[in-house]
């Protein structure tokens, strides 16, 4: 639509570029999880700073747990276990968890991204099962303590607000997301484009091509990738329908990197990891 796209390295990027280049309106796509939100904080504070009045965020961040209640919350849940991220971790802390993981009954375990990290996740989310333990387990001590970056919580609790949020494949969360808080509304694309927005954020938008893709099964575990009629047709990575084959850590498109026919088996009890979005 005549707009420019371009890549950065750090939101911190995008202020510079707002800075230089002062007749240009520069919108930063401010998405991910706990782990991507104090960066983005960083930049508005420092847009405040400089007074930007051509710098703006769209902010599209979210919340890990409140997507796990979701999960355990679904009629069909068939989830025993979750790998809780690290990288979410390491700014949050684990602490959180112990709650969710007694009240519903099922383990949490803190894990890296190596393959010996996630072997060991699975390895010990399957021991407290068969204890009939629902624990929250460290595993990720080199990088994540109990409490997390409280100075990247700061930030965080000084720019944003918890808000409820969109997940593509699930529809609405409750406080599933952030938004800017009030005296940073000047920075919030949302408001300063309004007019130009074509949709609606707390809308639920997995339509029309979202129809055919299974996006939200596959994230909750109970349908593997392959068993979706898409899978390898019209959603491959080239030409993904949904965000798990959109992503190199995405559950379809490790399917359609790994998967062998001998491998198609009945799905069984999930343990989720929670790092794929």
């Amino acid at each position: 639509a005549g707009a420019q796209v371009l890549t950065v390295y750090s939101p911190l990027d995008a202020v510079t570029y707002a800075q230089q280049h002062p007749d240009t309106e520069v919108v930063f796509f401010a998405v991910g999880f706990e782990t991507t939100i104090p960066s983005t904080a960083l930049a508005v504070l420092q847009a405040q700073q400089l007074a930007l009045p051509n710098f703006s965020v769209l902010a599209s961040h979210v919340r890990v747990l409140p997507a796990m209640e979701a999960l355990m919350e679904a009629p069909d849940n068939r989830v025993q276990g979750f790998l809780a991220a690290g990288h979410v971790c390491v700014i949050t802390g684990y602490y959180h968890y112990q709650e969710f993981a007694r009240r519903n009954r099922v383990p949490v375990v803190v894990t890296g991204f190596e393959p010996v990290d996630l072997l060991q996740g699975i390895l010990e989310c399957v021991t407290q099962l068969e204890a009939g333990n629902f624990q929250v387990q460290n595993s990720y001590g080199r990088t994540v303590d109990r409490h997390g970056n409280l100075n990247a919580q700061r930030i965080v609790e000084s720019v944003y607000e918890v808000a409820d949020q969109s997940w593509r494949g699930f529809g609405i969360i409750p406080s599933g997301g952030y938004r800017l808080q009030k005296q940073f509304k000047h920075f919030d694309a949302y408001k300063r484009f309004e007019s130009h927005l074509t949709t609606d954020r707390s809308l639920d938008q997995t339509q029309p091509v979202e129809q055919r893709c299974q996006a939200g099964l596959v994230m909750s575990g109970r349908l593997k990738p392959c068993d979706c009629p898409e899978f390898g047709k019209a959603c491959t990575p080239d030409s993904p329908l949904g965000s798990p084959m959109v992503s190199s850590e995405g559950a379809c498109a490790a399917y359609f990197r790994y998967h062998s026919p001998v491998s198609h088996l009945a799905p069984g009890p999930a343990i989720v990891d929670g790092a794929t979005p």
